[in-house]
Parts: structure tokens; sequence; C-alpha cells
């Protein structure tokens, strides 16, 4: 079949009979693939990679075969092997994005407010706003740099706030509600007296995991690897407006509503959380009396 198609991409350029002697095909069993309807697999694998370029596209570009799999059970009610995918997707050209962020050193204040770590690297909750991890990224502009800060929801991977700004002041951070733990780096933002008072009026309690160690603040730091690898890295940025816009359309038009998590079993945050109260709602009925 390969040899088939060699032969009817390069007969512009060469003879067909020299090539069949060449590459040790019969110029009958040539013409005769050539005139053959295509068989149900073929015309199977062409709609099915028609519907995956769609997914792949919708995820702008950032699906790799994991997630490609999900959307086409979940939204497209298609039951097709992982194999399969990644062969299509690898006859189309089509890979997802894949860049490991390296890990980088917070830095510590020496004389702001140090709590304990309460999490002990358990990035886990049984209910949505019980912890939230924190964390500040920056993003490269031609002004200047412009400063991220997100607030992610350790039950759903929802970013549950999110602030922006030129400057690294403890200003930057959004005010949480209270009855849940406030999780971060020892950045000097998080250390800050302002902050922790803050906190304390809120009735939030504030953790903070070791010094220099990405791995007591993972998830938060996953989540800004993400923005690394499928955006920052992608796109430049003229001004903070642009900037700023970019980051909007990716967390709030993409990231929680539509972006597959694997921690999630491949669901949006938006998704998973709808999930979650459906499942946890008591059944409505009525209840008659016997006439």
């Amino acid at each position: 079949m390969k040899l088939f198609r060699f032969i009817e991409v390069e007969r512009a350029r060469f003879p067909i009979a020299f090539m069949c002697t060449r590459l040790g095909v019969a110029r009958s069993g040539f013409y005769a693939w050539r005139t053959r309807p295509p068989c149900s697999r073929s015309i199977a694998d062409a709609q099915l990679s028609q519907t995956i370029r769609q997914i792949h596209t919708g995820s702008r570009g950032t699906y790799g075969v994991p997630r490609v799999h999900a959307e086409l059970l979940d939204l497209h009610a298609l039951r097709c092997g992982r194999k399969r995918v990644a062969r299509l997707m690898r006859a189309a050209g089509l890979v997802g994005v894949c860049r490991r962020r390296q890990p980088r050193r917070a830095r510590p204040d020496e004389t702001g407010f140090i709590s304990d770590d309460l999490v002990q690297r358990a990035f886990a909750a049984n209910a949505p706003d019980r912890l939230w991890v924190a964390d500040i990224t920056y993003l490269p502009t031609w002004q200047s740099f412009l400063y991220l800060a997100v607030v992610v929801d350790a039950y759903s991977r929802r970013v549950v706030g999110w602030a922006m700004a030129d400057h690294l002041r403890t200003g930057l951070h959004r005010r949480p509600t209270p009855g849940l733990v406030h999780h971060s780096d020892h950045g000097c933002q998080y250390t800050s007296l302002a902050f922790s008072r803050r906190c304390r009026e809120a009735g939030i309690a504030q953790s903070m995991g070791s010094v220099g160690d990405c791995y007591d603040n993972a998830m938060a730091e996953s989540f800004n690897a993400t923005l690394e690898c499928e955006l920052i890295a992608r796109h430049h940025w003229r001004t903070h407006t642009e900037a700023r816009m970019a980051v909007f359309d990716f967390i709030e038009g993409f990231y929680n509503p539509r972006r597959r998590h694997s921690a999630l079993g491949y669901l949006s945050p938006v998704e998973f959380e709808r999930r979650s109260v459906q499942s946890t709602q008591p059944s409505d009925y009525l209840s008659t009396e016997a006439g």
C-alpha cells in the first residue's frame, strides 16, 4: 500500500513501469489499487481524523493523544483505541504541547511572617473552598514584565482568583473567602505582615512550604507550567493590555471551562465541579397520600 502511494505521488517524474520494476511490485496491482474504492476502515479513519483535527484546533493546538481520546468519548461518543488516535494524529501531523517548566526558587523575606506547612504536599480536598494554593509568575512584554498572581482550588484545579500588575507588591493578591487553608511558597508577597493580617482577619489558615522546594507548592507550580507552555511560550505581546487580554481568555475562556485535566478524569474544572454537585444533591421526589 505504501509503495503504491509512493508510485502515485512520483508518477509525474518517473514512468510507472520503471518504478514498479525497481520496487518489485506488479503494474496490474498498482492499477487495481488506483481503481479500487476505499475500504470501510479507510473511510472511518478519514471521518475520525476530521473530528480529531477539530478537537485539536478547539484546544488551541495544545491537546495530545490522551486529551483528544477523552474528548472523542465524552463529547462525541466515539469509542476507539488510544493507539488508533495516536496513529491518526501522527499521520495528520498533530501534536500536543509539552514542555517542563524549570523549577524556580521563591524570594523569601527574612523579615516577613513565616507560617507552618499545613498541607505537607497533600494537595487534596473533599469539597470546593477547603484548600487554595497560590503562586506568582510573570509574563514578558515589550513594555516590561507583567506579574500574574493566581489562586487555584485544590479540589477541582479551578483558578478561583487571579490578578495582574507590573510590580510585586503585596496588594496584588485577591482576598479569598473565609473557612479555608491558603497555601503558598515563601515569596515576599505571602510572607508580608499585611497579607498575614488580612488572612487572620478573614479567618483563613495560612500555610507555606519550605524554601527552595518547588514540590511543596507543586499544584500552583503545575498551573504556571501549563500557562507557560500553552500560552506564554507561544505568544509575544507588545503591551500589558494585550497580555492581560490573553491571560483572561486563557483562564476564563479555556482553562476553567474547557481544558481537560488528567487528575480529574479528563474533565474540565467547571465540568468536574458541576458533576460533583449533581452527585451530592439528594434526589427530589414528591410523596403523595393514598386517597
